[in-house]
């Protein structure tokens, strides 16, 4: 079976899945499952950045699953906090990713001390994000849904229109495929979707429409910049997948990097908006 039908019936069987666990499941439950999920990427993520054997691996993951039940006991104090954080982190490292684009990236051996911290970086601020935003009374699971459907369909525009107009690269040295021509296409699906979704999640709270889609356009191209840091993360190790877990998708963080900069950055919009407070 080729890749391409790979990853087509795996996202068959995968989506429904999720969109009925963000819909029906309640938030400590959700809370549970987006804490697996990412102590899955935390494993491979250690993997990544150099941590060889799974017992090693292990324990890292381990640290991280701590300090994600200390954010669970303290959200009160430090939880909203630790959004913001997650979203400057991720303003900062696209700074990081554009300095980055102008050299070759050279591949690392041993273990890359500053690229495991990054990993609590990248997890922990997206796990409380996504689950504090489903707990919003009655619509956060929407909200949750509508961030999910804006991801992958701007992905999708991305890869189409990158496909059919793709001429210009847009960081060759990390992520060869993907073209500014696809940016284009993805902030485009951004606004039509943020469109649909304002008249759908966002009017209850009376968010402007163009706040609404500007925010749109921000949390993709915090999409797009977690796909890049995974990518760049990837090469330095000489790696082409973060794993083997999903058939055709690769590891749990090659299908969970755009969310885990998209998720902290659209949860500092809601704050910023009123909505998530």
């Amino acid at each position: 079976m080729s890749t391409l039908w790979q990853r087509v019936l795996s996202a068959l069987v995968l989506a429904p899945l999720v969109i009925l666990a963000v819909l029906v499941l309640p938030n400590s439950w959700v809370a549970g499952l987006l804490g697996a999920i990412v102590l899955l990427g935390a494993m491979e993520w250690a993997r990544l950045s150099g941590l060889d054997g799974e017992r090693i691996q292990l324990i890292w993951s381990g640290v991280l699953a701590v300090a994600i039940g200390m954010v669970a006991l303290w959200q009160r104090d430090i939880g909203l906090s630790l959004i913001l954080f997650g979203a400057a982190w991720w303003a900062v490292t696209l700074f990081r990713l554009l300095l980055a684009a102008r050299h070759s990236v050279a591949a690392t051996h041993g273990v890359h001390w500053p690229r495991l911290l990054d990993g609590f970086f990248v997890l922990l601020p997206a796990w409380y994000a996504l689950t504090k935003i489903h707990g919003l009374a009655h619509i956060g699971p929407f909200l949750l849904l509508y961030c999910l459907i804006l991801i992958w369909g701007a992905d999708s525009f991305a890869y189409f229109s990158g496909r059919a107009f793709g001429r210009h690269k847009l960081a060759p040295n990390i992520s060869p495929g993907k073209t500014l021509e696809g940016v284009v296409g993805a902030l485009l699906g951004a606004l039509l979707i943020a469109y649909v979704g304002h008249g759908l999640v966002a009017r209850s709270y009376q968010v402007g429409l163009w706040s609404w889609l500007a925010l749109g356009l921000i949390v993709v191209l915090a999409s797009i910049a977690g796909d890049l840091f995974e990518s760049l993360v990837k090469r330095e190790r000489g790696m082409k997948d973060s794993g083997t877990l999903i058939p055709g998708h690769g590891g749990v963080m090659d299908r969970i990097d755009s969310l885990t900069a998209a998720g902290p950055v659209f949860a500092a919009g809601l704050i910023w908006l009123g909505v998530l407070q």
